[in-house]
C-alpha cells in the first residue's frame, strides 16, 4: 500500500545500490533482449518499437542473480519484474516538460543543508505540493489528452519510487521521470544539474520533432535560462514557457538571495519567440498560460 510509505524517512531512498556493467534481460512482447548496463548501472539505449500502441505498457526486466550460489553464469537472472514504459503517440503535437523541485514539490533546493534535511530526514507525508500545479496540468491535458508529460529533474534516481508516489498522491499526471546519478562517481557527486537538464531537453526535441512543448519551471534555479536557450536553438518547438515565481523567503532558501536567480532573464527573452508567463502558483499561472496558448498559432 502506498500509505505504508508516508512515514518513511527520505534516507531510505538512498539504500539502493547500482549494478555496474550488469547483464539485463528485457521482455518486449514475445521477444527477450539481452542488454548491458553502463559502468554506473544505467540502461540508456534505443530499442525499436515492435508494434506497441501509443500509451503505457508493462514490459518485464530481469537483473543478474545475487543468490549465494550464484556461479557467474550469464543465464542466472532474477525473476521478471514489471517495467512501465510510455509509447508517445506519433501524431501528438502538444507536450509538457516539467521541472520538479520547487515547481511541483516545495523542496527549497539547492541549498545543501535544507536539501539534505528534505531528502534524508523528512517523511514522505511531510513533503508539500506547490498549490495549483496539479490542477494546471490536468486542465492542459483536458484539451490535449494524447499529450506526453515528461518530468526532468536534477534529483537522484534513488528518489524515483518516492517521486512517483508523490505525483500520484497529489493528482499530477503520470509521466516518465528523467533523473540524475548520485554517489561517488564522476556523474554523481560532480554532476552538473543544468547540463543534465540541457541534454534532456535537446534529446526530447530531437526525438519528437512534431511536438511543440510547454516548458514549466521556476525562477529559483536555471529554468528560465535553459528554456530560453532551447527556444532559441529549436525554433518552433517551444509553444510556451510557464515559470512559477518563488517568494523572497523561498528565493533565499533556494539560492541565498531574496531576488530571482536570473534577474536578467526577462530581457533575455527577446532571444526567443515563445511567450513566457509567470505567477507564484498553478492557479494563477494557468489563466496566463491558457491565454498565451490561445494567442499562438495552432499546429497545422
Amino acid at each position: 500500500m502506498a500509505d505504508d510509505f508516508l512515514g518513511q524517512r527520505g534516507w531510505r531512498n538512498f539504500l539502493q545500490l547500482p549494478a555496474p556493467d550488469a547483464q539485463i534481460r528485457l521482455g518486449l512482447n514475445s521477444e527477450l533482449m539481452t542488454l548491458h548496463a553502463d559502468r554506473n548501472g544505467y540502461l540508456d539505449l534505443r530499442v525499436a518499437n515492435p508494434g506497441l500502441e501509443p500509451g503505457w505498457h508493462t514490459l518485464t526486466v530481469q537483473g543478474p542473480s545475487t543468490s549465494a550460489d550464484h556461479t557467474g553464469s550469464a543465464d542466472e537472472h532474477t525473476e521478471a519484474l514489471p517495467l512501465e514504459v510510455l509509447v508517445v503517440d506519433p501524431q501528438a503535437t502538444f507536450g509538457i516538460i516539467s521541472d520538479i523541485d520547487d515547481t511541483v514539490i516545495a523542496t527549497f533546493l539547492p541549498r545543501s543543508l535544507i536539501a539534505a534535511w528534505n531528502s534524508f530526514v523528512r517523511t514522505e507525508q511531510a513533503r508539500q505540493s506547490v498549490p495549483g500545479m496539479a490542477r494546471m496540468y490536468q486542465r492542459l491535458l483536458a484539451d490535449h489528452p494524447e499529450a506526453p508529460v515528461i518530468y526532468v529533474s536534477t534529483g537522484a534516481w534513488n528518489t524515483y519510487p518516492f517521486l512517483t508516489r508523490f505525483l500520484a498522491r497529489h493528482g499530477y499526471p503520470r509521466g516518465p521521470l528523467l533523473l540524475t546519478d548520485w554517489g561517488p562517481t564522476n556523474t554523481g557527486w560532480f554532476r552538473s544539474g543544468p547540463e543534465h537538464k540541457r541534454a534532456a531537453l535537446r534529446e526530447l526535441t530531437r526525438d519528437f520533432p512534431r511536438i511543440r512543448w510547454v516548458l514549466v519551471g521556476d525562477d529559483g534555479q536555471h529554468d528560465v535560462e535553459l528554456y530560453t536557450e532551447l527556444d532559441e536553438g529549436r525554433p518552433g518547438q517551444v509553444r510556451a514557457i510557464a515559470i512559477r515565481e518563488l517568494s523572497p523567503a523561498q528565493q533565499i532558501l533556494a539560492h541565498g538571495a531574496a531576488s530571482a536567480l536570473e534577474p536578467g532573464s526577462r530581457s533575455a527573452r527577446s532571444r526567443g519567440s515563445a511567450p513566457l508567463v509567470r505567477a507564484p502558483d498553478g492557479d494563477r499561472l494557468y489563466p496566463k498560460l491558457r491565454d498565451a496558448l490561445a494567442a499562438t498559432d495552432p499546429i497545422q
